[in-house]
């Protein structure tokens, strides 16, 4: 059997207020274009659909018209999970449009798939957090927990037997959900686990809101299903392999949603799977729709440089620039109006020698002014203040002893 595995579209959002649909609907494209190149069985995406609760309209139909065209009609089972970015109730909200062609799409951690005969496969059994598929001659064992938040957990919890302690950490409690689904596995079948949470050890990019408060929404490994052929994980968007011992992956984010991913390559897992044998498991790489940059420049001239002989390039530009003194507003204006879509300019102040001795000081409006520049400096790595900035100082000063 032959499994594409993705995760985190974060359909809908933005860059620092920049709408990345177009880039999104290229890589849907894309991803079409490969399950049909790969002749994959099944497609996994593994949570964060969408960016936020409520996705725009353009993202929720190009995630259905997306995951129509995978299916092909029922020739291919699509399974898909939601992760902490998506609303569950609104992600399920169109099985009844797609139930005709087997789509699963689990919101909740108890969530159960609808059983029926397809195309291309026939979902046997469809029970709270797992299902089984036989697609063609083979039958594949799923367990599914759609992000578990704390509340939605406990929610599960109260569904099994034996639960001594309802105080248990927040990973021992993922890890004996985990255990008990794992007694629907069978050895001659093929096993796998789908989940969307935050493993310990896993690598972060800056683009991940943060999931774990205080660490209690962390996972061990060792909660990791045990007898699993593959677990395919979302919520972090570089991809990894997060655990060689429990067979654990995170496939990543399709396309780089901040500055610190713009050196990851991204993709998607390609598997291809039998019952009794490890997974054979490889990355299947996507276009970098749009690059994200960072341009470090020693000066001013060279930032504006770079703007005038990259004008007309179609990416994201940060910058940052060693200076000695504050960048001037007519210096920003001009960079941003040769180079559209620069994020950020961030002016790198050199470090420069500066000794302040501490003393006893009798302020005045003589030399209060003096005090200021003295306690900027001190506050700014020795950078002086911009005329601007003292005459504001200077007049609220002024204010001031106008009302006394």
């Amino acid at each position: 059997m032959r499994i594409i595995h993705s995760s985190d579209w974060h359909l809908g959002k933005n860059l620092e207020g920049i709408s990345r649909i177009e880039e999104q609907e290229e890589f849907c494209q894309d991803f079409i274009e490969l399950v049909e190149k790969e002749k994959a069985d099944m497609v996994i995406i593994a949570g964060d659909v969408y960016d936020t609760y409520n996705p725009p309209a353009v993202a929720e139909k190009l995630f259905y018209e997306t995951i129509e065209k995978l299916s092909d009609d029922g020739n291919r089972c699509v399974y898909i999970i939601a992760g902490n970015h998506d609303n569950p109730e609104r992600l399920e909200a169109i099985k009844p449009l797609v139930s005709t062609k087997g789509i699963v799409i689990l919101g909740y951690p108890m969530s159960k798939a609808d059983t029926g005969k397809f195309e291309g496969f026939e979902i046997l059994e469809g029970k709270e957090g797992f299902t089984k598929i036989k697609i063609k001659n083979e039958v594949i064992n799923i367990i599914g927990i759609p992000y578990p938040s704390e509340k939605r957990l406990n929610d599960a919890i109260d569904n099994f037997e034996n639960i001594e302690d309802m105080q248990d950490s927040y990973s021992k409690k993922i890890g004996d959900i985990f255990e008990s689904l794992e007694e629907n596995y069978r050895e001659d079948e093929i096993n796998i686990a789908v989940s969307h949470i935050f493993v310990v050890g896993s690598e972060k990019s800056e683009s991940e809101r943060r999931i774990e408060l205080g660490g209690s929404l962390l996972v061990e490994k060792t909660s990791l299903p045990k007898k699993s052929q593959y677990t395919a994980l979302g919520h972090i968007h570089k991809p990894q392999r997060i655990s060689n011992k429990y067979n654990a992956y995170y496939s990543g984010s399709p396309i780089q949603y901040s500055k610190s991913e713009r050196n990851t390559a991204k993709s998607v897992y390609l598997l291809d799977i039998e019952a009794q044998k490890d997974a054979e498991v490889s990355k299947l790489y996507t276009k970098n729709y749009k690059q994200i940059i960072l341009f470090e420049c020693d000066n001013i001239e060279e930032a504006i440089d770079i703007c005038e002989k990259r004008s007309d390039e179609d990416l994201f530009a940060y910058f940052e620039i060693r200076t000695k003194e504050a960048l001037k507003l007519s210096e920003i204006r001009k960079m941003k109006k040769t180079m559209k879509h620069i994020l950020e300019i961030k002016p790198i102040i050199e470090s420069i020698d500066y000794e302040f001795e501490k003393e006893s000081i009798d302020i005045n409006k003589s030399n209060i002014s003096d005090y200021f520049v003295d306690f900027y400096k001190k506050n700014n790595e020795g950078m002086e203040p911009s005329e601007e900035v003292k005459n504001l100082f200077e007049s609220i000063v002024n204010d001031e002893e106008e009302v006394e």
